[in-house]
């Protein structure tokens, strides 16, 4: 059945119905358009739900006048709904990334409408989801309909995110720019944090990291490194500046050999240039690219992840400040537990040492009350600052706080060596 071809983003979300519950492509792919008239069409429904990741642009859905009508169900929080979660106005569902698509297929969560954003069809009638395949593709595949905004400016990726233009119940065709994201330079502490990071990843390592200043230090810091691969969920333009320098080459991987896997890509024009068409670079299905089974297949595998509070025994929380959500529980440990099973595999957690300008120390006692307990204190491997690397693999509680004392901020190591005897009954 043909979709409906429509004049308007209005008109394309005018299918959906009170009490549905809808799904939004995420990331890079965010189909703003679509959703900045969902904000006005939801004002005449009632109990919407919105399933989503991290979103893009998206903020125009999280205005207090949609209260009662439209409702965020979030695997993962950002800047347009973190305010939401931490007031109670929004949901937070902890789940591996690597879960969320097996969520859908099972049944377990149903998907009345999925909301995307493709590139135009090719001559096969095949659209792309393009930067962002994340967990869209399962959501398309069990959607009761599918609404697509298709954009002209969206690049036709290599992979598993294709959808034939016949899946569609309604388009709309407009050209919009995708966000930007430039390439971070990084103040000194993310430098110092990237070159300790760097100090730890040999020739020909396969890289996973996400985006952000510490990421992009790291890959600052690896230009004279030989041989990388990289099966990451996230392709950003610090990885890129390596390909161009010949340091990622993917020799040395086993699953997809000199092919770059990820699951969605957030950066610059030119990143979105390079991936356009490109069958070097595979987009794949996030229950695939964050399977363990599948990243344990390429040897050596670096995964640098990063966290908001990290306690003396090395539990580590990225998903919240105390109680307050801040993110999600995304794909790191669906990769330290991959590096893990890795052969020659390693993992590291990285972190300022100070948050609050220096008041707070990120290594503390215990966790705040509340803090996410993400990666645990049996799969977490290196910690490091801008002060060193902590390697707590097969460490005792006591050797553990010492060694995390060494990498804290000077300022807190004498009140932190108190606490591991008041409160671990460590003497240190």
């Amino acid at each position: 059945m043909s979709a409906i071809v429509c004049q308007s983003a209005l008109e394309a979300v005018s299918l959906i119905q009170s009490g549905e519950t809808l799904w939004t492509h995420s990331m890079g792919a965010t189909p703003r358009v679509l959703l900045d008239a969902l904000a006005k069409h939801a004002l005449t429904l009632e109990n919407l739900t919105l399933l989503q990741l991290h979103t893009e642009g998206a903020e125009s859905l999280s205005h207090p006048d949609l209260r009662g009508h439209l409702r965020h169900r979030c695997f993962f929080g950002g800047v347009p709904t973190r305010p939401l979660l931490q007031s109670g106005d929004a949901d937070y569902v902890p789940i591996f990334l690597s879960e969320v698509p097996k969520l859908f297929r099972s049944g377990e969560q149903k998907i009345d409408t999925a909301i995307i954003q493709v590139s135009p069809p090719d001559k096969h009638g095949m659209c792309s989801l393009g930067i962002s395949v994340e967990a869209t593709l399962a959501a398309c595949q069990v959607a009761g309909k599918i609404i697509a905004h298709i954009n002209p400016q969206m690049p036709r990726t290599h992979g598993d995110g294709f959808i034939h233009i016949d899946r569609f119940a309604a388009v709309y065709e407009q050209s919009a720019s995708l966000p930007i994201h430039a390439f971070a330079t990084g103040d000194a502490v993310s430098l110092a944090i990237g070159k300790n990071v760097a100090e730890l990843v040999r020739d020909g390592d396969c890289l996973q990291m996400g985006i952000g200043a510490i990421p992009d230090a790291v890959l600052s810091c690896l230009t004279e490194h030989k041989d990388l691969g990289v099966h990451t969920e996230l392709f950003s333009d610090g990885i890129l500046q390596l390909v161009e320098k010949g340091v990622i080459n993917n020799s040395k991987k086993r699953f997809y050999p000199g092919k770059l896997v990820t699951g969605f890509a957030l950066g610059s024009q030119k990143l979105y240039d390079y991936v356009d068409d490109n069958p070097a670079v595979i987009f794949m299905d996030i229950e695939q690219v964050n399977d363990t089974a599948i990243i344990r297949k390429n040897p050596n595998v670096m995964a640098i992840n990063s966290a908001l509070q990290v306690d003396l025994s090395g539990q580590v929380c990225a998903d919240s400040i105390g109680t307050k959500i801040y993110s999600g529980v995304g794909g790191q440990m669906d990769f330290i537990r991959g590096a893990g099973l890795s052969e020659g595999g390693r993992s590291v957690i990285a972190l300022p040492s100070t948050a609050s300008g220096g008041a707070i120390s990120r290594i503390a006692p215990v966790l705040s009350p509340g803090a996410g307990v993400v990666t645990t204190r049996a799969h977490v491997h290196y910690i490091v600052t801008e002060y060193g690397a902590a390697n707590l693999r097969g460490r005792s509680l006591r050797e553990r706080a010492q060694a995390l004392i060494n990498i804290a901020h000077p300022d807190f190591r004498e009140q932190l060596c108190r606490d591991a005897f008041e409160v671990w009954g460590l003497s240190l």
